[in-house]
This record gives C-alpha cells, sequence and structure tokens, in this order.
C-alpha cells in the first residue's frame, strides 16, 4: 500500500473514533409499550455500569413458602425470560438480568432513582384472571360448618398464635356499611335470591367477623380482623368447609366509615372464565369519571372466548382478579365482551398503572420469586471508583510513556503517537459495541495499554538486532516488522482465545473484563503493525535511509 493511501486510512480510522465518542441524537426502531416504534433517541457512548454509576443488586430466588417447585432450573429460566421483558419496558439505561447458579436471577439497575418500586415490578407474579361472584349465597349457607370447624379446633395446637375475634360491630356500624355504595352502583343481578337487608350474619368465631355487602357475593372485615380471618381460612378443616368450586378472594383496597376500616372479601367461582395468558397489550390512562383504569387488549382466540363466557353470565358481576386480589370493585356485565377491556384502579396513581400496564404486557411469572439479597450502591461509591480508576490508568499511561521514549528514545516517541490512537480506537470500538463501562472493564483497558506496547518492544528489539548486522535502517525496519508479526500474532490470539472463553463463560463483570480486553487486542494489532510502521516510512522518506535510527 502507498504511503498516501497509509495517511488517507489512518486520518479515516482517527475521524471515525472520534465521532463515534460524541453524544448524538440518533433516529431508530425502539420498543414503546411492547410495540416497536421509529423515534429519535440521545445516543451516549461508554455508558457506565452499576459499579461506576451507582443503583441496585438484587438477587431472586424461587418462594418455596408459595409454591414447591421440582425443577428449579427450569422455573428460573422461565422466569428469566418474563423478569427481563419487565426490566427492559422498566426504562433503566443498561441493566444486567440474568441467571446466576441454577436458581438465582441476577438483577442489575443502574442509576435507578425508585428502588422499591423496582423491586415491587420484578417479584410481582402479575396473574391474571376473571371470576364470576357467587350468587348463590353459598357462603352464607356454609357459615354453620365454618364455625364448627373454627370451634372444633379452637382448643388445638392448631389455632395457636390466632387473635382472639374482634366483637360484633354495634347496630349503627353494620346498618352505615349499607351505605357505602349507592342503589345505582350495587345493580342486583337476575335471580338472585340472597337476602341483603342483614348486614351481619351471628354466630361463631368465623361468621362475627363477616359484614355481608351490597352485591351478590361481597363481604366485609374490619380491617384489623383481616389477619384473624386469614389464619382461619388458612386452617385445613376451615378450607374443607368452603363450598365446592368456589374460592375466596381479598380486594385490594379498603373502605373506610367513619373512624374503622373494612376490607371486601368476596366468594367467587374457582373456575376462571378467562385468563391473562390471552393478553396481548396493556395500557395505562386516566379516565374523568373512573379514574386510573388499564386498558387492556386480547388476541383474537381470547377475545372469542371472552365474548362466548361473558355473554352467558349479562347481569352477573365479575372480578378481575389480580394475583389472588381483587381489583376494585368487581363491575356488572351488562353485555357480551370481546377483546377490549380495562382494569379500573380507583385512587391510584399513574403509576400504579403503568406498573401494572408494564407486568401485564411482560406476563405473569411461572414461578413465585422473592428477593434473597439486595444491595444499593450510592453515586458516591461510582464517583471515587471512577476517580480512582482514571488515576491508575493515568498512572500507568504515564509509566509506559516515560520508558518507552527513555529506552527506545525516537522509536519510543513513535510508539507512544500509536498508543495514542490506540487508545482513541478502543474507547471507540467499545462505543461502537455499545458497551457497558465498569470497574473491571477499566482494569481489562488498563492491562491492554501494556500489551499494546509489547508488540512495539518486539518489533524494536528485532530491528536493534538488524541494526548490530550491519544491514541499512530501511531494511532493518523491514526485517523487524516481518520477523516479530508471528510472535506478535501468536501472543495476541492466545491472549483473545483467553478473552474469549472469559466473555463466553463468565458473567457480569468477567464478561466486561474480557470484552475491554478484546477490543484493546484488536486495536494494539493495528496500531503496532500498521500505524507505528506508517509513522517509520514517514520518517524514512523524509530522511532517505542517510539518518541513524535512534532506537
Amino acid at each position: 500500500m502507498s504511503l498516501k493511501y497509509r495517511i488517507l486510512l489512518i486520518l479515516a480510522l482517527i475521524a471515525v473514533s472520534a465521532w463515534a465518542l460524541f453524544p448524538r441524537t440518533v433516529t431508530e426502531r425502539v420498543k414503546r409499550n411492547g410495540v416497536y416504534v421509529v423515534d429519535t433517541v440521545q445516543r451516549v457512548p461508554l455508558k457506565r455500569g452499576l459499579d461506576l454509576q451507582g443503583g441496585m443488586h438484587l438477587a431472586l430466588e424461587i418462594d418455596d413458602s408459595k409454591q414447591k417447585v421440582a425443577d428449579k432450573s427450569d422455573a428460573i429460566d422461565r422466569a428469566l425470560k418474563v423478569v427481563r421483558t419487565r426490566i427492559d419496558q422498566f426504562g433503566v439505561s443498561e441493566p444486567l438480568v440474568q441467571k446466576a447458579g441454577a436458581d438465582r436471577i441476577i438483577v442489575e439497575l443502574p442509576g435507578i432513582d425508585d428502588p422499591q418500586r423496582a423491586m415491587d415490578v420484578v417479584q410481582k407474579s402479575a396473574f391474571l384472571q376473571f371470576e364470576i361472584t357467587d350468587k348463590t349465597g353459598a357462603l352464607e349457607k356454609a357459615l354453620p360448618r365454618l364455625d364448627a370447624a373454627v370451634k372444633s379446633l379452637g382448643s388445638t395446637a392448631a389455632l395457636k398464635g390466632v387473635a382472639a375475634p374482634a366483637t360484633t360491630q354495634t347496630d349503627s356500624a353494620k346498618n352505615a356499611l349499607q351505605g357505602l355504595f349507592s342503589k345505582d352502583t350495587a345493580k342486583k343481578a337476575p335471580g338472585d335470591t340472597t337476602k341483603k337487608d342483614t348486614a351481619a350474619v351471628t354466630g361463631g368465631a368465623f361468621s362475627k367477623l363477616v359484614q355481608q355487602g351490597q352485591m351478590p357475593g361481597e363481604y366485609y372485615v374490619a380491617q384489623n380482623d383481616v389477619a384473624t380471618l386469614q389464619r382461619y381460612l388458612s386452617l385445613p378443616a376451615v378450607q374443607a368447609a368452603i363450598p365446592p368450586g368456589k374460592v375466596i378472594r381479598w380486594s385490594s383496597d379498603t373502605a373506610s366509615l367513619g373512624s374503622r376500616t373494612y376490607r371486601a372479601m368476596y366468594l367467587l367461582d374457582a373456575r376462571p372464565i378467562i385468563t391473562g395468558d390471552y393478553l396481548t397489550d396493556a395500557k395505562p390512562t386516566q379516565s374523568p369519571t373512573e379514574g386510573t383504569v388499564v386498558q387492556f387488549t386480547l388476541n383474537n382466540e381470547g377475545g372469542r372466548r371472552f365474548r362466548n363466557e361473558t355473554s352467558k353470565h349479562i347481569g352477573d358481576y365479575m372480578a378481575i382478579v389480580l394475583d389472588s386480589l381483587v381489583m376494585g370493585r368487581p363491575p356488572v356485565i351488562q353485555g357480551a365482551i370481546g377483546t377490549q377491556g380495562q382494569i379500573t384502579l380507583g385512587g391510584r396513581d399513574l403509576q400504579a398503572a403503568q406498573d401494572l400496564a408494564l407486568v401485564l404486557r411482560a406476563g405473569s411469572l411461572p414461578v413465585p420469586l422473592k428477593i434473597d439479597e439486595v444491595r444499593n450502591i450510592g453515586p458516591s461509591l461510582g464517583a471515587d471508583s471512577i476517580h480512582a480508576s482514571i488515576q491508575a490508568g493515568a498512572i500507568a499511561l504515564c509509566l509506559v510513556v516515560v520508558i518507552m521514549i527513555g529506552y527506545y528514545r525516537f522509536s519510543g516517541l513513535l510508539a507512544v503517537f500509536g498508543l495514542a490512537i490506540y487508545t482513541l480506537c478502543t474507547l471507540a470500538a467499545l462505543a461502537g459495541f455499545d458497551a457497558t463501562l465498569t470497574l473491571p472493564g477499566l482494569a481489562g483497558f488498563v492491562l491492554s495499554i501494556g500489551m499494546a506496547v509489547d508488540a512495539n518492544v518486539l518489533i524494536f528489539e528485532r530491528i536493534r538486532e538488524e541494526l548490530d548486522h550491519g544491514k541499512s535502517t530501511r531494511l532493518s525496519i523491514d526485517e523487524g516488522f516481518r520477523h516479530a508479526l508471528p510472535a506478535i500474532i501468536d501472543s495476541n490470539v492466545s491472549a483473545a482465545l483467553t478473552a474469549a472463553v472469559l466473555y463466553q463463560f463468565g458473567t457480569g463483570p468477567v464478561r466486561g473484563f474480557a470484552v475491554t480486553l478484546l477490543a484493546g487486542i484488536a486495536a494494539s494489532m493495528v496500531t503496532a503493525i500498521f500505524v507505528v510502521r506508517t509513522f517509520y516510512i514517514i520518517w524514512l522518506t523524509r530522511n532517505n535511509d542517510q539518518k541513524a535510527l535512534s532506537i
């Protein structure tokens, strides 16, 4: 290659590298609300990782207390896809979601400003069901059996730790509870013969805690009695007394009456009319009449099933159940519902709707997860780490410059110029691959600086040997590069193979180290073999092979 083309190629390499390191606005396809759209985004090169920017580190495990899982490795693999989808839509820059071992998921969120929200999003099961409320009065009929089941276990160890039930509410409180909802919103289902003028069903320990609501299958429990009733419901004998084909669900909201707070409890058909498996999209919005809502869309098969099922239950109440909790009050089915629907969140803020829409779009977790470890890394630690890393890199670079110029003189100066281009090219390569800079990555970069001059050392020593044998300067330079090339290739290929193995089998910081090392090896090959030799050719052209080489 002629000298002119060599110089043009080096200048082009410098220009492209400099361009890659400048922030810029680009137009690209991005994923918003589960759909890819064309949008303008700010592209920032060399994003900082968790250890430099600060953020949150989470370790997730399967919650065995909620569900026993035989094959944990397979369950974690399936849960990993859901968690990764949720985090990708969460809006965190450069998150890390990966499997650790056979039963853990590691989530790293750099720059996160709401840790609690992030923990809620990754843990939420998001299992969506639509279930019809009971209209047969099955719970009232089963109350004697439930009271008997609690009474029979009252003196045994099965009720150990269960608080004594609160006293029955006063008549004024019972009657006031009837007015929590207007008659317009509490429409009576066709064929419903359940008596609605009784606020409470008196009797044993179980029934004393239950206040009958305004719609079929709806009951209210004082907030301070909820824990007691939940303990009752966890007993096998009480579970066996629940009407067959029915299930008890708690509301996600509470209702206040004066100084007292109540939580709704619903008896629902155990068989859901449809689940969230058919959901394709969910979007948060705010309605002036209904407050915060999440509008959802089902696929064609889901819409067909939903339409068929809801057409059979016109006039009935349908509970929208998310993770075993009833979202808001069950609405009345006034007509067949197709692919479009909505979940009303009442007085909750828009962020709650955004998070709910996010987890619904990502899908439900195949197994329940719990947070086993959480670490918050503050920005001060990241700033200290960046300062220390830059200081270490500057010291290493200065030592390399001093040693090369002091030992190899003019030739060492050419190597330093090549090292400057090497540094620019390495950083540009990392930016081009959208790499995230971490502390191990910085360590790999500092290490690659030393490796970058190794090739120059091999070439310079070989040139010295050729000059000592009485050869001309031009011939010595040519022979030095030619004979040193096999050793340079062998050493760099060996290092590259090691870095490739680290990248393939490593995780997190190890992969960051490997990526930086690979980029450094590639850049050092180019600068040592091509750039520095071009500098020698320029020098030889100007001196016409008459001046002795300083090496």
